[in-house]
C-alpha cells in the first residue's frame, strides 16, 4: 500500500493581524508571542515528519512551560503630575437673605395701607396704619397718673418736714425740761441740808423753832418741785418719739409717692408703645411679597389662633442659595465662618439662563448632618442687586470641594487593591516590581498618589490587577 504525504498549503496571513487572546487572572492582555529556545526537559510528544513518520527524539513544550514563553505587552511610563480638581454639582434653592411675615401686635382697624404687591421699601417706611382710639385714651389716663403722683410727692415732702420740724421741738422740750429738773434738784438738795442743819441749831437752842419749820417748808417745796418736773420729762420724752415715729412715716410715704411716680412713668411709656403697634413698619429695605389686608379690615394680635400675615417683606438684594451635600462630600466642604477661612468657591449656573454663570463661595454650613437625609446643609451667600435670583427658584451649584496642584496621578487601572493593602506595578528590567503606594484624592478616573513614588518610576498604566510578580512584559511604545 503506497501512502502519500499530503502537504496543505496555508491561507496567506499578515503576521502583523495575529492577536492571541490570553486569559491571565480574568483580564486580557494583548500581544505577540515570543518563543524562545527551549532548553528544560519535558513531555515527549511524537512529531510526523513529511512522509509521517515519527521521530522520537523531538519535543514539544508542556501546558506550563508554553505560560513562561509569553511575554505581555504592557502601557507603562513615568508617574504624570497634573492638578487634580474634586467638583459637586448639586441643585440648590434660591431664598431671600430676609423674609418677615408683618403681623399686628394689638387688635384694631385697619385705617390705610401705604403699599401694594411688588413695592419696594426702606427700613421705617409706614406699611399700615390701625385705628384703636382705646390706646389713645390709655395714654391720657396715664399722664393724670403721673401727674397725680408728683403731687402725693410733693404732699410726702411737706408732711416730712412738719414731722422733722415736731421732732425737733419736741427734742428741745425734752432738752428744757432736763435743763429744770437739773436746777429743782440743786434747790432740793439745798434746802435739805438747810433743815438738817436748823434742826440741829434748835437743838442746841441757838435758833427758835419757827425757823426751823419755815425751812422744813421750803425744803419740801423744793422736793415736790423737783418731782413735779421728773414727771414732766417722761411726758415730754413720749412726745419726742412719737415725733420720730411722724418722721419715719412721712419718709415711708414720701418713697412710696416716688416708687408710684416712677410706676405711673412705666405704664405711661407702655401705653405709648402700645399705640406706636399701631403704626406697622418695614423692618429693612426689601419688596412687598404678599398682601392679605385692606382698609376696613379688623385685625388680630399675632398671638391669636386666627392670626395671619398682613404683608411678607423680603429682602432680596441679597439672597442665600442652599445646597445640601451628601454625606460622602461633606468632610471636604469648607466655610468662612470657620476660623476665618475662605469658603470653597462656587459657580452658580441658571437653568433659566443657559451660560449665565455667578461666583460666590460657601459662607457657612449646619457643621452636623441631617439625621435623616445624611446630608450637610450649606448657604451660599450672594449680591442679587440686579434680581437676576428669583426667590424660591431653583439652580445647580458647581463646588470645587478640593483642589491638589502638581500633584502625583495614576489611572484607575494602575491602582491595585488587595485586602487592606494599595500597590502599583512597575517595570524594572523587563518584569514586574510590587510597590506599595498610599492614594489619596480620587477624581474620575485618577488617583492621587501621596507617597511610594517619586516620579523616576515606569510604572503600568493600564491592567495592572492581571500581572504577577516577577512576570516578564515588554513595554509598548508610545504612538
Amino acid at each position: 500500500m503506497i501512502r502519500k504525504a499530503v502537504t496543505m498549503e496555508p491561507k496567506p496571513m499578515n503576521p502583523s493581524s495575529v492577536i492571541w487572546n490570553i486569559d491571565v487572572r480574568n483580564s486580557i492582555l494583548l500581544g505577540t508571542t515570543i518563543l524562545f529556545g527551549i532548553t528544560g526537559t519535558g513531555c515527549n510528544r511524537p512529531v510526523l515528519d513529511s512522509k509521517g513518520d515519527s521521530r522520537g527524539d523531538s519535543k514539544v513544550p508542556s501546558e506550563t512551560q508554553t505560560s513562561l514563553l509569553v511575554v505581555d505587552r504592557v502601557s507603562a511610563g513615568p508617574v504624570p503630575r497634573k492638578s487634580m480638581q474634586l467638583y459637586s454639582l448639586q441643585p440648590g434653592r434660591v431664598k431671600p437673605y430676609e423674609q418677615t411675615p408683618i403681623l399686628s401686635k394689638t387688635s384694631g382697624y385697619v385705617e390705610s395701607v401705604a403699599v401694594d404687591l411688588g413695592d419696594k421699601v426702606r427700613k421705617g417706611d409706614t406699611l399700615i396704619q390701625l385705628r384703636a382710639p382705646e390706646y389713645q385714651y390709655q395714654v391720657a389716663i396715664k399722664l393724670g397718673a403721673i401727674e397725680q403722683s408728683e403731687a402725693q410727692i410733693e404732699q410726702a415732702e411737706a408732711a416730712l418736714g412738719a414731722s422733722q420740724a415736731a421732732e425737733r421741738s419736741a427734742l428741745a422740750m425734752v432738752q428744757e425740761v432736763q435743763a429744770r429738773i437739773e436746777r429743782a434738784e440743786a434747790q432740793y438738795q439745798r434746802w435739805k441740808s438747810e433743815s438738817a442743819r436748823t434742826r440741829e441749831l434748835v437743838a442746841a437752842g441757838a435758833v427758835t423753832e419757827k425757823l426751823a419749820d419755815e425751812t422744813l417748808s421750803q425744803f419740801l417745796a423744793a422736793a415736790a418741785v423737783r418731782n413735779e418736773i421728773a414727771a414732766s420729762i417722761e411726758s415730754q420724752r413720749a412726745k419726742l418719739l412719737e415725733a420720730q415715729a411722724h418722721v419715719g412715716q412721712a419718709q415711708a410715704d414720701l418713697k412710696a409717692a416716688h416708687a408710684k411716680l416712677t410706676v405711673a412713668h412705666s405704664e405711661h411709656a407702655q401705653s405709648l408703645t402700645m399705640v406706636e403697634y399701631l403704626t406697622l413698619k418695614a423692618p429693612f429695605d426689601g419688596v412687598v411679597t404678599s398682601r392679605s389686608v385692606d382698609a376696613g379690615h379688623y385685625v388680630q394680635p399675632a398671638g391669636s389662633s386666627n392670626a395671619t400675615p398682613l404683608l411678607t417683606v423680603v429682602n432680596s438684594l441679597r439672597v442665600r442659595v442652599l445646597v445640601d451635600l451628601p454625606e460622602s462630600e461633606a468632610i471636604y466642604v469648607n466655610a468662612d465662618t470657620f476660623h476665618g477661612n475662605q469658603g470653597d468657591s462656587v459657580e452658580i449656573l441658571l437653568p433659566a439662563q443657559p451660560g449665565k454663570r455667578i461666583a460666590g463661595r460657601i459662607t457657612r454650613t449646619s457643621a452636623s448632618l441631617d439625621a435623616e437625609s445624611r446630608s450637610l446643609s450649606t448657604q451660599i451667600e450672594l449680591d442679587n442687586a440686579e434680581g437676576k435670583l428669583l426667590m424660591g427658584g431653583f439652580v445647580q451649584a458647581k463646588i470645587l470641594l478640593e483642589e491638589k496642584k502638581d500633584a502625583w496621578t495614576l489611572p484607575i487601572g494602575a491602582v491595585v487593591r488587595k485586602n487592606e493593602e494599595v500597590y502599583c506595578c512597575l517595570v524594572v528590567d523587563g518584569k514586574i516590581e510590587f510597590r506599595p503606594i498610599q492614594t489619596g484624592l480620587r477624581v474620575g478616573d485618577e488617583f492621587e498618589i501621596v507617597s511610594g513614588l517619586d516620579g523616576t518610576e515606569t510604572v503600568v498604566l493600564a491592567r495592572a490587577v492581571g500581572l504577577k510578580a516577577g512576570q516578564s512584559v515588554e513595554v509598548l511604545a508610545k504612538k
